[in-house]
């Protein structure tokens, strides 16, 4: 199959400068840490005036990204799709790079100190990769709901709020979504669902994709779709146009997750834990060398 692509490039003047392009905007994103979805990249060409905001222009960026992958023209490691991934279980090299891999790992619950209780959720699997860094650094449980969630996701989610009260903890769940009808929803929706599974504590903080951001950003707009039962309330909230929340910059979204959750943050429990963390780990370090070194494990 790889070979039928071997000599590809594009027919055209134009097709070459959308392949010149991407490679551009995947540089850019990748110097700053982010692997886009090809909805992403889409984004980043209308906002750059590059091709108009149409679902032609989508597929055939598309078409183009996929000949340029096969060809070799783009790297296959740049373009991120979230949502079909193989799993596979962990395995190690021997025993000795298990204990050390373990020893990395080892990790303390750095909100085991903190007043309040905090979860990231947003709605698209797709923007994950933009929403687990920012989790991750400040040790906080996100969630991707997939549109409207589960029932599964939502007990789920519950149970944990309901633990962390009865832990005497506040709890914030921090949600992004689409700017849409059915997007503006998603949390309304959420918050309705925890109240009725009894978490009813919860205080559900929409912090995107907001009209302010909009105002702010200017990300492109999409026409409305009449086909969403919520469509008549949503314009005459807001006008026929609607926005995803795949064009803000990930950056962005990055910084509005952090700011929010650092706003909640006790810093200085937060810094102890950590500080106890690295004293255990040196610990476990000292413990699995004395003990690989016993066993020949290492020389």
């Amino acid at each position: 199959m790889r070979e039928a692509f071997n000599d590809w490039e594009p027919s055209n003047a134009s097709g070459q400068a959308l392949l010149h392009h991407t490679n551009v905007i995947i540089a850019e994103y990748r110097a700053q840490g982010y692997v886009l979805t090809l909805r992403q990249l889409y984004y980043q060409f209308v906002a750059r005036d590059l091709i108009p905001n149409t679902e032609r222009s989508y597929k055939n960026l598309g078409e183009l990204v996929k000949k340029g992958r096969m060809a070799g023209s783009i790297d296959w490691s740049a373009i991120v799709d979230r949502g079909r991934s193989a799993e596979m279980w962990p395995q190690w090299n021997d025993p000795a790079d298990l204990i050390t891999g373990a020893a990395a790992s080892y990790r303390l619950d750095r909100w085991a100190g903190q007043e309040r209780y905090v979860e990231v959720w947003v709605e698209k699997d797709a923007l994950a990769s933009v929403v687990e860094p920012a989790c991750d650094a400040l040790h906080v449980r996100w969630l991707a709901c997939r549109g409207y969630s589960s029932a599964t996701a939502m007990y789920d989610g519950a149970e944990r709020f309901k633990l962390a009260s009865d832990d005497g903890k506040w709890n914030l769940l921090i949600y992004l979504g689409d700017h849409d009808p059915s997007g503006m929803d998603m949390s309304r929706d959420v918050a309705d669902r925890l109240d009725e599974m009894q978490a009813t504590d919860v205080e559900v903080h929409r912090i995107a994709l907001n009209m302010d951001q909009v105002d702010q950003y200017d990300p492109p707009p999409n026409p409305t779709k009449f086909t969403d039962s919520r469509q008549a309330s949503y314009v005459a909230r807001f006008g026929r146009e609607s926005w995803e929340l795949d064009a803000l910059e990930p950056a962005v979204m990055d910084s509005l997750i952090r700011d929010r959750i650092e706003e909640v943050l006790d810093r200085q429990a937060y810094e102890k834990v950590v500080e106890q963390e690295d004293l255990d780990k040196e610990l476990i370090s000292r413990f699995t060398n004395e003990m690989m070194t016993e066993r020949g494990m290492v020389e």
